[in-house]
């Protein structure tokens, strides 16, 4: 397990490895959470890369009535 230290101006460095394997690049913005006693970092994908991530999803469910 990776772990960061966080400094006097409450910057945390990502680990090499985590970087890595979620491909962070340097001037990403990651969206930051609180849940149930940790903090989440959710990496941000321009809205351009994220075109098509749900084709061929299956639309056919049935819906709430105010929802339609």
């Amino acid at each position: 397990m990776d772990t960061s230290t966080v400094s006097t101006k409450f910057q945390v460095v990502i680990p090499l490895r985590v970087r890595r394997a979620l491909g962070i690049r340097p001037g990403q913005k990651v969206q930051v959470i609180p849940y149930e006693g940790r903090i989440e970092l959710i990496p941000l994908e321009p809205i351009k890369k994220t075109r098509g991530f749900l084709k061929g999803i299956d639309t056919r469910v049935e819906r709430e009535a105010d929802r339609v």
